[in-house]
């Protein structure tokens, strides 16, 4: 009878351990459960996060205002690669927008390129060292595109205004276009000494360039284009106008050829 009422007690000893093993195998899946639903949260968390920021940062503008010494309207910087050309916009003037001291080529020439550029901008250098070359020798040339400079010196571009204005000042002896071509291709890194070394390479008249470039006399032309580029649609450099039309970055030859044919087909 008390070895009976042993193996009760044993079994129902038994029976209480079997019964917390199956609550504790419970609590444990529970937890690995709650672990995998909050490690999913987390995932998913991550995940809607960076692709908003893939959202906001996959090709909008950046708003700055140029750090010149006078104040310029506020720019909205995209990337300069190539877009499509957007049609003409007849609201542009293009007489207004042609300087003639900056015009390079026959000034009666059918097509006319308005191009807004940065002496620092690596895309300008890009579109100066290969699409300009060929518009210079195919179309420049022979007459059927004349083209004009004006200055869009970004602000974030620590020697781009000096550099504008040295190219202004170097086109108030006649030598716009020596000075243009000495920038691109000898590089803005040098700042204002360098360009003092550049006028005299081109044969400028050391003392009236200096006093030209140091007074910051054509810092007010310079603002002139921006405004100007601004107010016909130029949003970063480089920037064309070609007729009216306008054609965003440095685009290949192909593409400019394209434009200028049919307006010259016109």
């Amino acid at each position: 009878m008390h070895e009976e009422h042993k193996e009760e007690e044993h079994k129902e000893d038994h029976g209480e351990h079997n019964h917390h093993s199956e609550e504790h195998k419970e609590k444990k899946s529970d937890t690995i459960e709650l672990n995998k639903e909050t490690v999913w949260k987390v995932v998913s968390g991550l995940l809607g996060i960076l692709l908003i920021l893939s959202i906001f940062t996959g090709g909008f503008g950046i708003d700055f205002t140029p750090n010149n010494k006078q104040a310029q309207p506020s720019v909205e910087i995209k990337d300069a690669q190539p877009r499509a050309p957007s049609g003409a916009n007849p609201s542009v003037d293009m007489v207004a927008l042609i300087e003639d001291d900056t015009i390079k080529g026959d000034k009666n020439a059918p097509v006319t390129i308005v191009e807004w550029s940065d002496f620092e901008c690596p895309f300008c250098t890009r579109f100066y060292n290969d699409a300009y070359k060929q518009i210079d020798k195919e179309y420049i040339q022979t007459g059927k595109v004349k083209l004009v400079y004006r200055d869009f010196p970004l602000g974030f571009h620590q020697n781009a205004q000096k550099a504008a204005e040295a190219a202004e000042c170097a086109g108030e002896q006649g030598k716009f276009w020596e000075m243009h071509d000495k920038l691109f291709e000898e590089g803005v890194s040098g700042g204002v000494n360098s360009f003092k070394q550049f006028a005299k390479s081109i044969g400028l008249s050391e003392s009236k360039f200096d006093k030209c470039l140091d007074s910051g006399e054509m810092a007010s032309e310079v603002s002139k284009d921006m405004q100007d580029g601004q107010a016909a649609g130029i949003r970063g450099t480089p920037g064309f106008i070609i007729n009216g039309q306008l054609v965003s970055g440095a685009q290949p030859f192909e593409n400019f050829k394209k434009v200028i044919e049919a307006e010259l087909a016109k």
